[in-house]
């Protein structure tokens, strides 16, 4: 345990940052999830919407600096791509 007080005030920022930032992760792959979901379902304008939707989150997530740039961009282009693949498969 940290002796300074200062210490002692870092570890509760750290473990509230810890929980918040647990908490938008595990959002996001319940943005996916969805996403996959209405791909998988053949709906269109649903795909579309949650495919938007997952996007923006994983962007505001970069913004706070939960996740990296660059894996949001990974993200963001294998689930257009998924999204992609089951539109064409659905003609």
């Amino acid at each position: 345990m940290a002796n300074l007080k200062s210490s002692k005030k870092d570890l509760k920022r750290s473990e509230k940052r810890r929980l918040v930032n647990q908490s938008v992760k595990t959002a996001l792959k319940t943005y996916v999830k969805k996403t996959r979901q209405a791909a998988a379902s053949g709906d269109a304008t649903a795909t579309s919407q949650a495919l938007s939707t997952a996007a923006k989150q994983m962007d505001k997530a970069v913004q706070r600096g939960i996740i990296h740039k660059n894996q949001a961009a990974r993200r963001k282009s294998r689930l257009a791509k998924a999204a992609n693949a089951a539109a064409a498969a659905s003609k």
